[in-house]
């Protein structure tokens, strides 16, 4: 019974009531895989190579194959170096005895020669070239005189021959023969490697001299094949390579093969030119150049033979799976293949750096959350905890040896407890004294109240220097939380740019040719980079245009029209002579510019001013313009002005927010140095979009807005730099227009006109008289009106800054590229 309860409770499981379905590309997916693990793990595809490389000959009679292929596979896979030998062997056996037991003999001489040297070599892979030449001609050379006796001058120079094709068969090997053993390739082929490999796999090939099936020859076959495959795969420069390099080693292996050099370069040629028709485009360029060639007549054999062999050819190249020539097409540069290879590699790196970036920037936002986080503990609760730990501290030292403690503390406690904490309250309000009748009251229940209130005294000395302490602590720590949470921002922002991953704008670029093109305008190359309206960014590559301007006059007001933004020449590089071309790059024009216009002077006249100023085009379509005020005069104050602007241009360059940006300066300044050396901040950052201002006032003067007859006043009241450690930055924002004058100075112009106990008014009366919207004169006139009211004396530093906002008008028009047709 427990049992069949148990049945009844446990699940049975899913049921599948679908049948199941053979999968046929999971089939040829495993088939793939059981013969690459076969051929490529286990080594047999060198068995193979072997035995066709042993039997290959060169002029009919030299065999210089088989001694570096055995030498190439004995460095690189020496466990696979057995394999290697029987093909070898076997396929020199195939030729005759003789031959088979010669190359089991050099192959046995060179291990022996090898490893007794091999303990003087330093780089293996740079002696053995030289190695298999040396060997493979003493061996030649022992054999030669053994089967004939003696040995001529013919017997030395072909013994000659083999041992330099042996030195280049082997550095040829050593480049290719790891395509054929490491199983998944990662790295990319050079050119090198490729024509490398095009002549081991020719030489591969040679061994099939003479095999025939039903009268058709292989290698004719195999080689018609391989320049197919390549051809399809790289096109006609890979593929003409491919037919001259394999009608080459078959034209040496045996004369007769001379004729089959010119079909496969003239296959490669068309075949790669047809390649666009897929794989029967390039089968037709094949049979074009098979008829072409066959009708000048061959040594042996018919046109019929011929086209049969390119038929044979033509089928095992349609019957070559898709997912081999993609495969093979990744490591050959040129194609698109390999292209999308290199895009995936730098879209997986650019993905990892962003995802550390962001990492980062996360890391940072919660160590600024960390340090932002106060004591959970309430207020009154604290305050009565740190009343607590002192009176005990003050007790310690006061009523623990008097012999009224029991008294006081036990029987009453929490009248004494009130009494001292009136006094400590008194104390810390009233500089260390205490009322009269406090004293007079706490005389009568205490013995040693002296002793109390130095106490007292002394505990609340060291109790405000700890209270200081910490806030200082707490306010270091509030300011590190901000500038963690600004860096923070800014990489999250790096991060999400690192990931914007470059548009392909080839249709943009083909209608930006066509459109100046149809106009009349020679345009050698155009590359979009963004189109992103306000952020456009185009380069182009023009011919010489002989210093008049087209690009600018022309070009510029053609893609304004196109893109229906203004948009002007940012960078031009002028070509020197006629037959050159010039680089030219195009941006997007900014709605607004400013114009300024500075006056400065030092006082008395001096060489050295406490004033600095800076304007400074940031690039994120902003522009800053900046006055720092030095406490005092001369060299020390014009150094603490200069490193506050010095500072703020590095940070606000960075992309940190203004308000985190002056409080990590006052943070800077105040904590570089003891000495009471203050500076003043005047700040304007003009968003040249849309001409919104931001004002930041540390301690400065109030700055002017001239708007027609208009005089707008912008004020904010914070302390100079460097004076608390903790300050809360007020921002005044203002909407700018076209025309407007911003009008900024420091203290020694504002307050320096003598006689005068209204300033504002006195600078709004002298703006208002103001005759030109000059900013540099407008500039010149403020200053010299200030030093004239005071006879021509320069009491203080000055410095004073106009700054006009202009609409940004391009110096041409849009050229309409379309011509809007009118309907009948």
């Amino acid at each position: 019974m427990e049992k069949l309860e148990r049945s009844l409770i446990e699940p049975i499981g899913e049921v599948n009531l679908h049948s199941s379905k053979w999968d046929p590309g999971l089939g040829v997916k495993k088939v793939q895989l059981l013969l690459e693990s076969f051929f490529i793990k286990k080594g047999f595809l060198l068995l193979i190579v072997g035995f066709l490389l042993g039997r290959a000959l060169i002029l009919a009679k030299l065999t210089p194959f088989c001694l570096p292929f055995f030498a190439s596979v004995y460095l690189i896979r020496r466990d696979r170096a057995p394999l290697a030998l029987i093909g070898l062997i076997a396929g020199a056996a195939t030729l005759s005895l003789a031959n088979a037991a010669s190359t089991f003999a050099i192959s046995i001489l060179f291990l022996v020669i090898y490893r007794v040297s091999r303990k003087w070599l330093t780089n293996e892979m740079r002696a053995l070239p030289l190695f298999v030449g040396i060997i493979l001609g003493i061996g030649k050379l022992a054999e030669s005189f053994i089967l004939s006796k003696q040995l001529t001058l013919y017997d030395a120079m072909m013994v000659g021959v083999q041992a330099s094709l042996a030195f280049i068969l082997t550095l040829i090997f050593l480049q290719s023969i790891p395509l054929l053993t490491l199983n998944k390739r990662r790295q990319l082929l050079k050119t090198e490697e490729i024509v490398c490999l095009i002549i081991m796999l020719a030489s591969i090939m040679t061994g099939t001299i003479g095999w025939k099936l039903y009268d058709l020859s292989i290698e004719h076959i195999m080689s018609r094949y391989l320049v197919l495959v390549f051809s399809f795969i790289a096109g006609a420069t890979i593929g003409s390579t491919v037919g001259v390099v394999t009608g080459l080693i078959f034209s040496l292996a045996s004369v007769s093969s001379f004729y089959h050099m010119s079909l496969l370069a003239f296959s490669g040629v068309l075949g790669g030119l047809l390649k666009e028709g897929k794989k029967i485009g390039v089968s037709i360029g094949l049979f074009i150049s098979t008829l072409l060639i066959g009708m000048y007549g061959e040594g042996g054999g018919s046109i019929t033979q011929t086209v049969l062999e390119t038929s044979a050819a033509v089928l095992l190249f349609l019957l070559t799976p898709q997912s081999m020539t993609s495969r093979l097409a990744k490591y050959i540069p040129g194609t698109p293949e390999y292209t999308a290879e290199q895009q995936k590699y730098m879209r997986k790196m650019r993905d990892v750096t962003a995802q550390r970036v962001s990492q980062f920037s996360s890391l940072f936002h919660t160590l600024s959350k960390s340090f932002s986080q106060s004591e959970v503990i309430p207020n009154e609760e604290y305050d009565q905890r740190e009343m607590d730990y002192f009176m005990s501290n003050v007790t310690e030292k006061t009523c623990q040896t008097c012999f009224k403690k029991e008294q006081c503390w036990a029987k009453n406690f929490a009248g004494t407890y009130s009494y001292m904490e009136e006094i400590i309250h008194e104390m810390d309000q009233n500089d260390g004294n205490v009322s009269l009748r406090l004293s007079k009251e706490w005389e009568k229940i205490c013995s040693r109240p002296k002793r109390v209130y130095e106490t007292i005294g002394q505990e609340l000395t060291f109790f405000q220097a700890n209270q200081k302490l910490k806030k200082q602590v707490h306010e270091s720590r509030k300011l590190v939380a901000d500038q963690l949470l600004g860096v923070s921002e800014v990489m999250d922002n790096f991060a999400k740019e690192i990931q914007r991953e470059r548009e392909n704008h080839y249709k943009q670029e083909e209608q930006i040719m066509e459109a100046l093109q149809g106009f009349g305008i020679h345009i050698e190359q155009v590359e979009i980079y963004s189109l992103e309206p306000g952020n456009v960014d185009i380069e182009m590559s023009v011919p010489f245009c002989n210093g008049h301007g087209e690009c600018e006059k022309l070009i510029a007001p053609m893609l304004s029209d196109i893109l229906a933004e203004t948009i002007i020449v940012n960078k031009e590089e002028c070509a020197t002579y006629p037959n050159e071309f010039c680089y030219v790059t195009f941006r997007s024009s900014k709605a607004f510019t400013v114009e300024t216009g500075v006056a400065h002077a030092a006082k008395d006249g001096g060489l050295v001013s406490g004033d600095s100023y800076s304007t400074i085009e940031l690039g994120f379509g902003k522009y800053a313009i900046a006055i720092s005020d030095g406490m005092g005069n001369g060299e020390r104050a014009h150094y603490e002005s200069k490193e506050t602007l010095q500072l703020l241009q590095k940070i606000l360059q960075s992309g940190i927010d203004e308000k985190v940006a002056i409080k990590s300066i006052n943070s800077i300044l105040s904590l570089r140095t003891t000495d009471e050396i203050f500076s003043t901040l005047d700040l304007a950052m003009i968003d040249l979009k849309n001409a919104a201002a931001k004002f930041l006032k540390i301690g400065s003067t109030p700055s002017f807005i001239k708007r027609g007859n208009k005089i707008i006043k912008i004020q904010a009241s914070n302390l100079p730099i460097g004076i608390l450690q903790e300050f809360e930055v007020d921002v005044v924002s203002e909407q700018l227009k076209a025309g407007d004058l911003l009008i900024m100075m420091s203290d020694g112009v504002f307050e320096g006109p003598k006689h005068v106990e209204n300033y504002d008014l006195w600078m709004k009366r002298k703006l208002h008289e103001l005759e030109t919207e000059d900013p540099q004169e407008i500039a010149d006139l403020i200053m010299e009106e200030v030093i004239r009211s005071r006879a021509g004396v320069i009491a203080d530093d000055m410095t004073v800054t106009v700054a006009k906002i202009k609409h940004n008008t391009p110096k041409w028009a849009s050229i309409p590229v379309y011509k809007k047709r009118k309907h009948a």
